[in-house]
């Protein structure tokens, strides 16, 4: 039988593994706070290669988190960046799961 506390260190296990990978974090964490933001903008914030960002950025496209929109200033490709309502809420929970996570490791 499980006990109260080995309940609660299974619960740990349950966050969201795609948002947990930390380049993929840092990509959700900037665009949480941000109505949207642009390649360059994301780059300098998350501290990722070009290489990294974009293909963290395809992962979190392909669930519907973030959404990703290309267009060209001049001859200038210009992309921005901006997390979904099904991002916005996967991100909540994560934190939510996170919180939790320090609570019980606390105890």
């Amino acid at each position: 039988m499980e006990t109260d506390r080995q309940s609660k260190l299974r619960e740990l296990t349950e966050v969201d593994r795609l948002i947990h990978e930390p380049a993929r974090m840092a990509i959700m964490a900037v665009l949480f706070g941000a109505e949207s933001a642009v390649f360059k903008s994301l780059l300098n914030m998350t501290r990722l290669t070009k290489v990294h960002l974009s293909r963290h950025a395809s992962r979190l496209e392909e669930p519907g988190y973030v959404a990703m929109e290309k267009r060209f200033r001049g001859k200038i490709p210009y992309t921005e960046y901006s997390l979904t309502e099904k991002g916005r809420e996967a991100f909540e929970a994560y934190r939510a799961g996170l919180k939790r996570m320090l609570k019980t490791l606390g105890e």
